[in-house]
């Protein structure tokens, strides 16, 4: 490989990096319009494996928006990004593919309009499948596929039971 050629592959990796990282804060901040923007003319995205929809960028962005009105805070972690070039489909090796690791904390809207830093937390983890074509406009998200793998709830926090017995005192310390 030519000094060029590694030149333009360390470009390509810096470019594809902060599309995933454009990607992370457009779905963070609510910036539908710039979610919108990371994708090819043809995006799509599938959130099925989390609940939510496939569709095209204009449908998954509207559905978006209004399931992360639940959740005012939010904040991707994408980490372990491994990336591939390569042709997708009959393209001249203008593509690429990210698998990359991420945990999503978020805290639900406190429904009584009690402050978010009250409201319990909901975390999820998984993979995310990334599809980059590179277009006139520079590297573009082609298709996004989220794998969630788990996700710890809020659990109702029980009463004390009233009829169960005190723990002993901790003995005094010599």
């Amino acid at each position: 490989m030519t000094q060029r050629m590694e030149l333009a592959t360390v470009m390509d990796r810096l470019a594809i990096d902060a599309l995933i990282t454009d990607y992370a804060v457009a779905v963070d901040d609510g910036d539908w319009a710039a979610y919108r923007e990371l994708f090819t003319s043809d995006g799509r995205a599938d959130y099925r494996s989390a609940g939510g929809i496939e569709g095209d960028v204009a449908q998954v962005a509207g559905w978006l928006a209004g399931t992360m009105e639940l959740f005012p805070m939010r904040q991707h972690l994408i980490v372990n990004r491994r990336l591939r070039f390569g042709t997708l489909d009959h393209d001249t090796g203008d593509a690429a593919r990210v698998q990359a690791d991420y945990v999503n904390p978020m805290r639900f809207a406190g429904g009584d309009g009690a402050s978010t830093a009250q409201a319990p937390d909901f975390v999820c983890g998984g993979r995310y499948a990334f599809s980059l074509l590179r277009t006139d406009s520079g590297w573009r998200l082609r298709r996004v596929v989220v794998e969630e793998k788990w996700r710890r709830t809020p659990q109702a926090q029980e009463a004390p039971d009233a009829t169960a017995p005190e723990p002993p005192p901790e003995p005094n310390a010599v």
